[in-house]
């Protein structure tokens, strides 16, 4: 068996709604396939203890992914993973996002700062996705880490 150990980061200053927030940060890792199907995700106790959020915030962010049929709980055991969001080239081993991880790179580099970053990439995001333009080019917070369990 695989376990997935997903950490929640919760900014109380974002404005988000704090299950909310859990809940993007359950789809990216979908997104980026570092959540797959079989992964169990933490309990609501885990996360309470590692974010500071009360355990019933994480069982609404659960119940609505279970909604979306992106996870299944099992009772017992816990939620699991039902399907991802990614596919082949979203992902953390993808081209596109070496070369994404290069930008950045270069972009620190030149002394921008996480914000500036930010803003750069939501604009062009903007400008390119607004505009209908994804065929015009030709392309289209969680942490965690996953071990071998017995």
């Amino acid at each position: 068996m695989v376990v997935v150990i997903m950490e929640y980061r919760i900014d109380r200053r974002s404005g988000v709604p704090p299950f909310q927030q859990i809940v993007q940060q359950t789809k990216q890792a979908l997104r980026l396939g570092v959540l797959v199907p079989g992964d169990r995700l933490p309990t609501a106790k885990e996360v309470a203890a590692t974010s500071t959020v009360n355990p019933n915030t994480t069982l609404k962010a659960y119940r609505e992914l279970e909604r979306e049929g992106l996870v299944e709980p099992r009772p017992g055991q816990g939620t699991f993973v039902r399907r991802t969001l990614g596919r082949p080239e979203t992902g953390t081993d993808s081209p596109l996002y070496v070369e994404l991880v290069a930008w950045m790179s270069k972009a620190a580099g030149a002394g921008l700062e996480q914000e500036e970053v930010a803003a750069l990439v939501a604009s062009a995001m903007e400008k390119q996705y607004a505009a209908g333009n994804v065929a015009a080019t030709g392309s289209t917070g969680a942490t965690t880490t996953r071990s071998t369990g017995e």
